[in-house]
């Protein structure tokens, strides 16, 4: 009879690559348990990173509009500067223009001399400056858009309606008209156009009668045609 010792258990023995298996496994398990975490983490992420692309594309064309807002007030505000200046230096020239005009005809009656002459050949020279010119003169043809016809008549020796006074000169400021020109007008005679054809044609009719007579009497002189 054999006597067992208390408290003593015989544990069979564990081979070695069994134990290796377990924690192959283990570690598997851990890596597979960690992995659905990680893709969650990047989904985030690429949300988040999606997000902050679409707020700075929206910034971006915010700022772009507003740029374009500015560079168009700017052209208009320069626009209106020089329409406003234009308008301001045309209304204080309209009120020279009697004064110009006085001038002209102290010029035309020989009547521009001494310090009168002077002051008046400064003040041209200061509204030119200003860019003031003028325009009008006579044989030109009528305009108007350009032109105010205060008197009218007929003349033969025109073809069309003619500038042939200029009673004011009209004046410019660039293409803008600030007084058009005050004119006297002459139209073509009333038939003038019809008696000068008739008398072409009478003209070339008698030159040709008078070749006819010239040759009969050729043909007198040398006993008349050739015959055959």
């Amino acid at each position: 009879m054999t006597e067992e010792t208390p408290g003593f258990e015989e544990k069979p023995d564990v081979p070695s690559d069994a134990a290796s298996e377990d924690a192959a496994q283990a570690e598997s398990a851990d890596k597979a348990g960690s992995a659905p975490a990680g893709d969650v983490q990047d989904v985030a992420l690429q949300a988040q990173l999606d997000q902050v692309r679409t707020a700075l594309n929206e910034r971006t064309a915010d700022l772009q509009r507003l740029q374009a807002e500015y560079q168009n007030y700017r052209r208009r505000v320069e626009r209106d500067r020089v329409t406003v200046k234009e308008i301001a230096v045309a209304n204080l020239l309209s009120e020279l223009l009697p004064v110009l005009d006085d001038i002209g005809r102290a010029r035309d009656h020989g009547e521009l001399v001494g310090g009168f002459k002077s002051v008046g050949e400064s003040l041209e020279t200061v509204v030119a400056k200003l860019g003031l010119q003028q325009f009008g003169k006579e044989g030109e043809p009528f305009d108007p858009t350009i032109h105010e016809a205060l008197m009218h008549s007929y003349a033969p020796d025109v073809a069309e309606t003619t500038c042939v006074a200029i009673l004011q000169p009209g004046y410019r400021i660039g293409e803008r008209t600030i007084r058009p020109a005050r004119v006297a007008v002459a139209e073509p005679q009333p038939g003038a156009q019809g008696a000068k054809s008739a008398s072409d044609e009478e003209a070339k009719g008698a030159k040709g009668g008078k070749g006819a007579k010239g040759a009969k009497a050729a043909d007198k002189e040398s006993g008349g045609p050739d015959k055959g």
